[in-house]
Order: C-alpha cells, then sequence, then structure tokens
C-alpha cells in the first residue's frame, strides 16, 4: 500500500506550532525547577555535612538550605531580566522594522 498513513501530518507546515517570538519553552521552565531543586539540595547536604563536623545541628543546614534558595532565585532572576532584555530588543527591532517599511523612500 502506498501513500501517507491515516492521520500523519503533510505539508511544510506539519509538526508542533512553533513560536517565532522565541519566548521561553517548557524546557526552560523544566531547567529552573531543577535548578532550584539541585541547589537546594546540594546546599542541605553541605549544611548537613558540617553540622556533623562541627557540632551545630541543626543550624548550618538550615542556612545551607536557605543559601541554596536564595542563589537559586537569583539565578533565576537573572536569567528572566536576560530573557526579557532580549524579548524587548526584538520588539523594539520589530518595530523600527515596521515604521521604516511604512515611511515613504
Amino acid at each position: 500500500m502506498t501513500g501517507t498513513p491515516l492521520g500523519s501530518p503533510q505539508g511544510p507546515k506539519a509538526g508542533p506550532p512553533r513560536s517565532d517570538e522565541g519566548g521561553p519553552s517548557v524546557a526552560t521552565y523544566a531547567g529552573h525547577g531543577l535548578t532550584f531543586a539541585v541547589s537546594v539540595l546540594l546546599f542541605l547536604k553541605i549544611g548537613e555535612w558540617l553540622d556533623r563536623k562541627l557540632g551545630t545541628s541543626p543550624w548550618l543546614l538550615l542556612i545551607g538550605v536557605f543559601l541554596g534558595a536564595g542563589a537559586s532565585f537569583y539565578s533565576m532572576y537573572r536569567s528572566l531580566m536576560a530573557a526579557q532584555a532580549r524579548d524587548e530588543a526584538a520588539r523594539r527591532a520589530r518595530r523600527e522594522e515596521n515604521e521604516a517599511r511604512r515611511s515613504p523612500p
């Protein structure tokens, strides 16, 4: 039997919808979540290890959790601000391009 299977995508526009805006994807948000979890767990383990070595339980563990969360939030903030700046620059470039098209030569 020849031809395409029933329900298969056809044509050049087949496939998942793509964003021409270049906005954040699901992978970006998953990466932020994974970064947050790993950062908190890493600092928690470091704090726990230091508490065992120095006998200061549970203070360094708690400080480690808060340091991990703070570092992760800071990383997310920097990433989101950079994405916002890129989006703003792209918007500005599109606006200037549209104005250039509208103005008479």
